[in-house]
């Protein structure tokens, strides 16, 4: 009998996120709007300004006690 190691993925809920992609056109960074700390973020892999949009991306919870933004 043959066993995979591979799992079958399950199809998970997806929603409209917001999110903050990298303005600078060579990094392709991003984050998503509930695990900013900051106003206006700064991208983590260039350090070029960052701009708000919307990715279709799969349902997460952030569950920190620390959710305000400077």
């Amino acid at each position: 009998m043959y066993y995979s190691r591979k799992r079958q993925m399950m199809d998970l809920p997806e929603e409209m996120t917001t999110i903050w992609s990298c303005t600078n056109k060579n990094c392709n960074g991003w984050m998503r709007n509930n695990f900013v700390f900051l106003i206006q973020p700064i991208c983590g892999q260039c350090n070029s300004f960052m701009e708000k949009g919307e990715k279709m991306l799969p349902i997460l919870a952030n569950t920190s006690p620390i959710q305000t933004k400077h």
